[in-house]
C-alpha cells in the first residue's frame, strides 16, 4: 500500500505537469482525490493494513492528498495567468488607431427657447422661481381668484390626484409663493418656467406641456410698465420688425386682462392662411394682478400694484421655428430633433 500511494503521488505530478487547460485540472482533481478517485480507492483498504502500520500509511495518505491539492492550486493559477495573457493578446484595443466619430447633442426645441426666454428676463433684473408640480388646490385656484364654485376652472381642466391635490395647470401657483414668501418686501420680481398639465391632445395641444409666467409687484407698477415690457420681449423673440397688438380679455387672477398678438411672422402682417387672414397671432395672456390676489398673499392693495404675464413656451417655439404639430415636439423622433 505505501508503494501504491508513492506511485499516485508520481502519477499525479506528470499527469499536472502535462496538463494545458482548467478541465484537464478538473479531470486531474476528480481523478485522483474524487469519491471514487486513486486515493480514496487505496483508503477504503486499510483495513488490510497491520494495526501497527496503519498511523505511519495514515501518515503518508494525508501527504500524498496534501501534495496533490497544493500542486493541483498552483497550476490552476499558472493556467489562469496563461489563458489571461492569450485572452488580452487577441483582444487587445490598438489605442493608436483613430477614434469612432461621436455626434454632437443638440438642445431640444423646447429647451432653446426657454433659454431664451430666460435670458431676456434675466437681463431686466428678474429672477427665476420654481414651484412643485403637483400642487395644493388653494396655491393653484384659490389664491388666484378662483373659488371652487367658479365657472373659470372649466377653462383650466386638470388632473386630481386627491380632491385637494393636483398637478398644476400653470405657474401661477409660483406667483403666489413668491409674493408669500415676499412680504412685505418689494419689489417682487420673477419668472416661474416649468411643466404643466391640462386635459387637452391634438395637434395645437397636449396633456403636458411648458410655461413661463412672470410676476412683477411693486408701487406704482402701471399697465404700460406691462406693455412695455412685452413689446420689448416680442421684438426680442421674434425680430425687430414685429408689431404687438394687445386686446382686452378676462383671467380671474388679473384686472385688467390683455391678450398679446404679434404680427404674423409667415406673412408680416398681409394675412394669410397661418393667421386666418388676420395678420395676427396670440402668444401670450397678462395683466395687472387683480387687487384680491394681492391682498390673500399679504399685500395692502391700497399701496401696491403689480403684472403678471403667461406664455406657453410650445406656442413660441411652433411660431419661431414653423412647426405645425406641437405632437412633433414630445415623439423623440431624431429626424425632427436634429434640424434645430
Amino acid at each position: 500500500m505505501e508503494k501504491r500511494l508513492r506511485d499516485i503521488a508520481e502519477e499525479a505530478r506528470r499527469s499536472l505537469d502535462s496538463v494545458s487547460s482548467l478541465a484537464e485540472l478538473d479531470e486531474i482533481r476528480v481523478r485522483f482525490l474524487g469519491k471514487k478517485g486513486e486515493l480514496t480507492r487505496v483508503l477504503r483498504k486499510m483495513g488490510m493494513v497491520p494495526a501497527e502500520e496503519r498511523p505511519r500509511i495514515g501518515q503518508l495518505a494525508n501527504e500524498v492528498r496534501d501534495v496533490i491539492e497544493k500542486s493541483l492550486a498552483g497550476r490552476i493559477e499558472a493556467v489562469k495567468e496563461r489563458v489571461k495573457e492569450e485572452r488580452l493578446r487577441q483582444e487587445g484595443i490598438d489605442v493608436t488607431l483613430p477614434g469612432l466619430p461621436v455626434t454632437r447633442g443638440r438642445k431640444h426645441p423646447i429647451t432653446l427657447v426657454t433659454e431664451e426666454i430666460a435670458g431676456f428676463f434675466l437681463g431686466l433684473g428678474y429672477s427665476i422661481a420654481e414651484g412643485p408640480e403637483i400642487e395644493l388646490d388653494y396655491y393653484n385656484f384659490e389664491a388666484l381668484n378662483i373659488p371652487k364654485d367658479h365657472p373659470a376652472r372649466d377653462m383650466q381642466d386638470t388632473f386630481f390626484i386627491e380632491p385637494e391635490i393636483l398637478l398644476r395647470t400653470h405657474t401661477s401657483p409660483v406667483q403666489v409663493r413668491a409674493m408669500e414668501k415676499a412680504t412685505p418686501a418689494l419689489p417682487v420680481k420673477i419668472i416661474a418656467p416649468g411643466r404643466v398639465y391640462r386635459r387637452d391632445d391634438d395637434a395645437t395641444h397636449s396633456p403636458m406641456f411648458h410655461q413661463v409666467e412672470g410676476l412683477v409687484v411693486d408701487r406704482h407698477i402701471a399697465l404700460s410698465d406691462l406693455k412695455g415690457t412685452l413689446d420689448l420681449f416680442a421684438r426680442k423673440m421674434f425680430g425687430i420688425g414685429i408689431h404687438t397688438r394687445f386686446r382686452p380679455s378676462y383671467f380671474p387672477f388679473t384686472e385688467p386682462s390683455l391678450e398679446v398678438d404679434i404680427s404674423c411672422v409667415m406673412c408680416g402682417g398681409d394675412g394669410c392662411r397661418v393667421c386666418s387672414s388676420t395678420g395676427w397671432l396670440e402668444i401670450l395672456g397678462s395683466g395687472m394682478v387683480h387687487p384680491r390676489v394681492l391682498e390673500m398673499s399679504g399685500y395692502n392693495s391700497e399701496e401696491v400694484t403689480g403684472f403678471a404675464f403667461g406664455l406657453g413656451v410650445e406656442r413660441i417655439a411652433m411660431l419661431k421655428y414653423g412647426i405645425d404639430d406641437m405632437r412633433l415636439l414630445f415623439e423623440n423622433d431624431l429626424r425632427f430633433l436634429q434640424q434645430f
